[in-house]
């Protein structure tokens, strides 16, 4: 392989849904409010937990930091495109792809780790409450957290690094077919042999996100085991109610990006492969404070008390 300093290519472009110019100012102004919603969003989750007192417990603690996730990795992709479509530009230059490339990485991958850790909690939360506060200790938690931000960057520069070694040639081949610059799609549009490339990308996926993903449905598992066991009905509402929140936002955003990959293996299409990235890189990130304060009491009653101070 040649080193990434030889390739002779400064910068791609971003073909991003449309190349119609009709369609540009609705999608700038799609993209503008979900992003707008979803920062705006995600910092009140945060500022309620952070000002609440009766919220700093594990389950907080988690929800809060992703949200701070959620708002990073939105705004890897989301300000770019906003950017490329008001100055009509669809340039990237190779270092600025390389940077997108790096952090949507780290923070899809903490997106899907903080996700098991989510599971996990409710799982020590519900099937061994008496042990609860022992168990998810503020060490505990916060190594948690530690673990997945380190994963993710070792995970991230490992694809990075691997992708800095390939050569791209200047050709009509350096226009990419997405509205951010994603790793499956710099490896296709290589010339250089890519083949240990894709073996270790779909190695880091099967073993990372799989991983994570069979940690949250045996976590929901034995949830759903130990509340069949619970007599009343009102006990088994009370119980699945404290997880009802997570279990939503784990459904969503996992159906959504196995959507991505089923759709794109599907109907090799990249532009529908654009679209249904939109899911899981924007749709959720907006969607996931709105599910949490609507299912969530505690959350809800901190909302209007911030909110009332707000409006004095």
């Amino acid at each position: 392989m040649k080193p990434g300093n030889d390739t002779q290519i400064s910068e791609f472009l971003l073909l991003g849904f449309s190349e119609t110019p009709e369609l540009q100012p609705l999608i700038f102004g799609l993209f503008l409010s979900m992003y707008l919603i979803t920062v705006l969003g995600n910092l009140l989750i945060i500022l309620v937990v952070g000002s609440d007192s009766h919220l700093h417990t594990p389950m907080y603690f988690f929800l809060a930091n992703l949200s701070f996730v959620d708002i990073c990795f939105t705004s890897t992709t989301v300000p770019k495109m906003l950017v490329n479509i008001q100055t009509q530009s669809k340039v990237i230059t190779y270092e600025d792809c390389i940077t997108q490339m790096n952090f949507f990485i780290i923070f899809s991958g903490l997106d899907i780790y903080l996700l098991a850790v989510m599971a996990y909690d409710r799982f020590v939360a519900i099937c061994h409450p008496l042990h609860y506060t022992v168990i998810m200790n503020p060490r505990l938690c916060g190594l948690l957290v530690l673990a997945s931000w380190n994963t993710s960057v070792l995970h991230s520069l490992l694809q990075t690094s691997m992708v800095l070694q390939l050569s791209f040639c200047p050709s009509t081949e350096v226009e990419i077919p997405h509205f951010f610059c994603e790793l499956n799609q710099m490896i296709q549009l290589a010339c250089s042999d890519t083949f240990l490339n894709n073996l270790v990308m779909y190695l880091a996926v099967r073993l990372l996100a799989g991983g994570s993903l069979a940690g949250i449905l045996y976590s929901y598992s034995k949830i759903v085991s130990s509340i069949c066991r619970i007599s009343s009905a009102q006990g088994k509402y009370k119980a699945f109610s404290t997880c009802a929140s997570h279990l939503l936002v784990v459904s969503l955003f996992f159906c959504t990006s196995l959507g991505v990959y089923l759709s794109s293996a599907a109907t090799q299409s990249s532009h529908s492969s654009a679209v249904a990235s939109a899911m899981y890189t924007v749709v959720t990130p907006m969607l996931n404070p709105f599910i949490y304060s609507l299912r969530n009491r505690d959350l809800k009653v901190a909302l209007k008390r911030i909110i009332g101070i707000l409006l004095i």
